[in-house]
């Protein structure tokens, strides 16, 4: 049986008429980076506050670390290590003021709270800047002071709503090179934050758990596994590869002048679902087993209306892809 870190079952999460969250399930095992995915309103937020214990759900049960979220709330949150969507830091404090805050109102002692802030410090990049005020912080070092923050109580499970929207890919970059060294137990010459020898406390085996909501497919693609939701439910779940299989045979990258022409001719052709613009091609998506077909139709169609095409062929789908596909499909 798997012990999973993380167990959501029937969430649902009602304001007045809007369903937010309706009947989301949830596992999630140690060491594992879990992402949320969706677009703006799909219910990913609320359900980070479900998990968390910042909202009540209106049905369903939550479970983290083996404690029940309704029951045990204090030792749950124990457990739980949390960056918002928005900076939540206080600007007048410098870097090591509030991670001390955060630290104490957890209950740990200076003796506790200080070692380990230099190790976290040190970890994200931040221990030259302990002294700077946050309010004078980049975005990227904001970013970063969240995590610190969310770190100081070694935490088994971390709950990140959207930590990199806003900021720069070199940054994105960076940040998502922590998570993965978070949920690592061997990285080399990596500092010890998870203890003296690299691992979880004593008593508290497996690897720290991270669950991530994110607009960026780029980074959904680093998760082990992806949950898609629309309209507060996950509509699909599975690793990012077995979820671009479901379009293996089905994309076809299409290039050439002008490419409103070119879009517009791929539109007409009966076996063609969508049309999308990555760029400058167009990637358009074809029903099972049509591929041939429609190479053959459309490379007639645009040379007729006088358009060039550079490039027509069968391509390995995105997960963009089959975002596109999940968003336009109806699961109710």
């Amino acid at each position: 049986m798997t012990n999973y870190l993380v167990q959501a079952s029937n969430l649902h999460k009602n304001f007045g008429s809007v369903h937010a969250v309706n009947g989301v399930d949830l596992n999630v095992k140690s060491g594992e980076i879990y992402g949320l995915v969706g677009s703006d309103g799909a219910g990913k937020t609320t359900t980070m506050r479900l998990l968390v214990g910042a909202l009540l759900p209106t049905q369903g049960e939550v479970s983290i670390c083996g404690y029940d979220l309704q029951t045990h709330v204090e030792l749950a949150r124990s457990t739980i290590g949390y960056l918002s969507q928005r900076f939540s830091m206080y600007e007048d404090l410098t870097v090591l003021e509030n991670i001390r805050f955060f630290a104490e109102i957890r209950g740990l002692s200076s003796s506790e709270w200080l070692p380990r802030s230099m190790e976290i410090l040190e970890f994200v990049g931040l221990s030259n800047f302990k002294d700077r005020r946050a309010g004078q912080l980049s975005g990227g070092m904001k970013q970063k002071l969240g995590l610190a923050s969310a770190l100081v109580t070694r935490p088994r499970l971390l709950l990140l709503d959207e930590p990199t929207t806003g900021v720069d890919p070199v940054t994105r970059q960076d940040f998502w090179q922590l998570v993965i060294k978070l949920v690592s137990q061997s990285i080399p010459d990596s500092p010890p934050i998870f203890g003296e020898n690299g691992g979880m406390p004593e008593g508290q085996g497996g690897g720290v758990s991270v669950i991530i909501s994110t607009p960026y497919m780029d980074e959904a693609s680093r998760c082990h596994r992806v949950g898609f939701m629309k309209a507060g439910k996950i509509i699909a779940e599975d690793t990012p590869s077995n979820l671009r299989a479901r379009l293996n045979g089905r994309v076809l990258e299409l290039r050439g002048n002008p490419i409103n022409t070119l879009r517009h001719a791929a539109h007409q052709d009966q076996d063609v679902e969508d049309v999308a613009a990555f760029g400058d091609k167009l990637h358009v998506r074809i029903r099972e087993g049509k591929s041939d077909l429609v190479i053959k139709r459309l490379s007639d169609q645009i040379k007729s209306v006088g358009a060039t095409i550079t490039e027509l062929r069968v391509i390995p789908p995105a997960l963009e892809d089959v975002f596109i596909a999940l968003s336009e499909s109806n699961h109710d």
